[in-house]
């Protein structure tokens, strides 16, 4: 097992990556986090961790990994939103595609052992594949944000392929959990705990039968932990491979917060996908991981930490 001392986590700031930060820190690992805080907050980050406000889109993120040179990688910095890829595809690419591109490319040079890459299962795979979707499906991403997730996926297996920088794409399904921003990081969960516990009108899109495959954040942490030790490569899924529509979602969430109010419908998004969920077997046989936290257990969790912030 591959032993690092120096980890660097971008988006380090934001909801998954701040998580990735703590768990590094509990197994006594050097972090060094870089955010532009476009969505992460500085009180995400953890005070053992060493902040730079930077973003990877800029020569100045070259220049500092040129002279950090850390073990591994954990790259989580992303224009995460759908809907504003939607709006603004060229700013998506960007960030995602190129921003990735120098930090793979740089990275290749400079001697990192491994990165870790926090990629999309839900936004990549097609709704017409079986569900839950498996690593076999051929990716057929429908919006700019799934197709910049997979186009660096694809530059990732290019240094691989041509100058042997190992990496690990892990694509989640919908994540949810505290830290969460309801405003930068948008997630369906993390708006119905905002607008509920404010006593606000809850707003679906469409019927509210759209299926989604939600996995907790303390899961997608462990898949990270995994993903860095084991002797592993390629893309792998991270999702519990069960689907819940936004209408039982809905009611759950107004269980847990109390809330009455009757939730207004509108009309659906165009492009929005229907059904997902993810086949991770692959994880379980390569990672040995497997979802732990259930998702009445994981709603709890969030509504809680919610209702404290």
């Amino acid at each position: 097992m591959t032993k690092y001392k120096i980890a660097l986590v971008t988006g380090g700031a934001g909801f998954i990556g701040s998580h990735i930060v703590d768990a590094l820190i509990r197994r006594r690992i050097k972090v060094y986090v870089v955010d532009d805080l476009s969505s992460g907050a500085v009180g995400n980050v953890n005070p053992n961790a060493h902040f730079t406000k930077i973003s990877i889109t800029s020569s100045q993120f070259v220049t500092y990994l040129k002279k950090l040179i850390p073990d591994v990688i954990f790259h989580c910095a992303a224009q995460v939103n759908v809907r504003h890829s939607l709006i603004d595809p060229p700013n998506d690419a960007t960030i995602n595609i190129l921003g990735t591109i120098h930090l793979a490319h740089t990275a290749a040079t400079i001697g990192v052992k491994k990165i870790i890459y926090s990629s999309t299962g839900g936004a990549i795979y097609p709704e017409t594949a079986k569900m839950p979707a498996s690593e076999q499906v051929v990716p057929q991403p429908s919006s700019p944000y799934g197709i910049s997730k997979r186009t660096a996926e694809m530059y990732l297996h290019y240094e691989y392929q041509v100058h042997g920088m190992p990496y690990v794409a892990l694509r989640y399904a919908n994540v949810y959990g505290p830290r969460q921003n309801a405003k930068g990081e948008a997630g369906v969960i993390t708006i119905f705990a905002d607008q509920m516990l404010n006593g606000r009108p809850v707003r679906i899109f469409g019927t509210g039968k759209q299926t989604r495959d939600y996995i907790y954040v303390d899961d997608i942490v462990r898949a990270n932990m995994l993903a860095m030790h084991r002797s592993v490569m390629g893309e792998i899924n991270i999702g519990t491979g069960k689907e819940t529509d936004v209408n039982t979602l809905c009611k759950k969430m107004a269980k847990l917060t109390g809330y009455t109010l009757p939730p207004r419908y509108t009309p659906c998004i165009p492009g929005e996908m229907m059904r997902s969920s993810l086949n991770a077997r692959k994880a379980k046989q390569l990672l040995g991981w497997v979802p732990q936290v259930k998702l009445d257990e994981g709603l709890a969790k969030t509504v809680k930490w919610f209702s404290q912030t």
